[in-house]
């Protein structure tokens, strides 16, 4: 079973911004929040807990390579962003920067987190498109190293319409 697709998580500890690869994340339903799982082994954790806020980067196919990379070190001792040549742009509602490079990023506030499952509940505050950009397939972990990417999309809108909120279909 999968969730969502792989994606960047940036974070901010009060000196230095940072970015984790979580291949772990789930819509929580049609409303604006978001799960993630991450825990104390992750390096970016305790950012999470302490300034309660992140931005959720959504990376295409193209940047797999950089993805993985950024998920098999650890921003302890990495500059992340240097090390991997992607682009931190400020956030309007949080401290943690978007990145250049992605489809689209979500800016959010940590809203609960649920320890026993090592489950951080977000609430975005804004959220970005980058509709210029070619590629537009995410990728998802399929857990063993490899990965799945996003092929033909398949619209069942009209059947779904008595379960969607209005604006969607």
């Amino acid at each position: 079973m999968e969730s969502g697709p792989v994606v960047l998580v940036t974070t901010h500890d009060g000196t230095k911004d940072n970015i984790m690869t979580i291949s772990w994340t789930m819509v929580m339903d049609f409303t604006p929040v978001f799960a993630i799982t991450t825990g104390e082994w992750n390096h970016s954790f305790a950012a999470l807990r302490k300034h309660r806020e992140c931005v959720i980067a959504i990376p295409t196919v193209d940047l797999l390579d950089k993805v993985v990379g950024i998920g098999t070190c650890s921003g302890a001792d990495t500059d992340k962003f240097a090390k991997f040549k992607l682009t931190p742009v400020p956030a309007q509602f949080v401290r943690p920067p978007l990145i250049k490079e992605c489809l689209a990023n979500i800016e959010c506030k940590v809203i609960d987190i649920v320890k026993k499952h090592n489950i951080v509940v977000l609430e975005a505050v804004a959220a970005y498109l980058d509709t210029a950009r070619k590629e537009k397939r995410t990728v998802h972990a399929v857990g063993d190293g490899t990965f799945i990417v996003d092929g033909r999309k398949i619209d069942r809108k009209a059947m779904m319409a008595s379960r969607l909120p209005s604006g969607l279909c």
